[in-house]
């Protein structure tokens, strides 16, 4: 009874709101964890307590889990609750009241324009065949061209690119749609890519960008994980400081650096609350402080 009360709820996330597979499989997963807990506990979704809600927040912390993984936890639990009680499978929510910890406010990694150009000439060199190369470097440019999530890129219909357009639509996260400017550059890496991937009849029929024989019909986050990371290792960069979402953050902040506005960053990322974007202040006031020790005369030594 209690799994059916998780495959009701994402049914209805993805019903009403839209909410991503991935989005929807992270609550799967903390909803089954919280049912184990539950369950160990003698309980299930229908009978338990807010003390056992608040019970799991602290077996979650002796597991020395991040607090924005105890966060997401804790609004699984509560978005489900909500719905048991719209629906009527609890006459009460145990998880209204129940606070937990805020997300750690660590400063997202980004990458320097130096290392940026390091990783996409890498792109033009590292792959083997002129194809991949043109593939690969297609990618790099327009995720940091665009600030697009990987999974917006991968799946990016060719029909969005088509006619060499100065703007591109991208469906985001829930469906949402936003419009990015597409650089000159990347149009011209665009165009390339397409020339070649007609050229060469690629999977044309599965109508992506970057289409691959796979169930989805196109390139895997995966994959370009792991060439994002080899790429870091041909540019002599720290692996572990470079993945996908690491670009985007390097379009965001270097678009602020540059003089954009919060409001416009926020739209091209497609955040829907402008206190995420907001984040991208603080690196720049700490290179902003960076600068004023290093540089100003009075911070020099004699």
């Amino acid at each position: 009874m209690s799994l059916k009360w998780i495959s009701s709820f994402l049914d209805a996330q993805a019903a009403d709101l839209g909410s991503a597979q991935n989005t929807l499989e992270a609550y799967g997963r903390d909803l089954k964890d919280f049912l184990m807990f539950l369950e160990q506990k003698g309980s299930s979704f229908k009978t338990a307590s807010r003390s056992l809600v608040e019970g799991y927040l602290v077996y979650c912390e002796a597991q020395g889990l991040a607090a924005a993984t105890k966060a997401r936890r804790l609004s699984s639990i509560k978005q489900l609750y909500r719905f048991a009680f719209e629906e009527d499978l609890r006459r009460d929510n145990p998880a209204i009241q129940v606070r937990g910890p805020g997300k750690d406010k660590r400063l997202p990694k980004s990458l320097s324009t130096s290392e940026v150009n390091r990783l996409l000439e890498a792109a033009r060199k590292m792959p083997k065949t002129k194809s991949d190369k043109m593939r690969l470097t297609c990618l790099m440019e327009l995720l940091y061209a665009t600030g697009m999530r990987v999974t917006e890129l991968v799946g990016l219909p060719t029909a969005a690119v088509r006619g060499n357009p100065r703007v591109i639509l991208v469906r985001g996260k829930g469906g949402k749609e936003r419009m990015i400017p597409l650089s000159t550059e990347a149009r011209k890496t665009v165009t390339l890519w397409l020339s070649i991937r007609d050229a060469d009849g690629m999977n044309l029929s599965s109508g992506f960008l970057f289409p691959s024989r796979g169930r989805e019909g196109h390139l895997s986050r995966v994959w370009f994980f792991q060439q994002i990371k080899r790429l870091a290792s041909h540019a002599n960069i720290s692996v572990e400081n470079v993945t996908p979402h690491t670009l985007r953050h390097a379009f965001a902040t270097h678009l602020l650096a540059g003089g954009a506005d919060l409001r416009s960053i926020q739209t091209l990322l497609g955040h829907a609350d402008i206190a995420t974007t907001e984040i991208y202040t603080h690196i720049l006031d700490k290179r902003m402080r960076d600068l004023v020790l290093e540089h100003h005369p009075l911070a020099q030594t004699s």
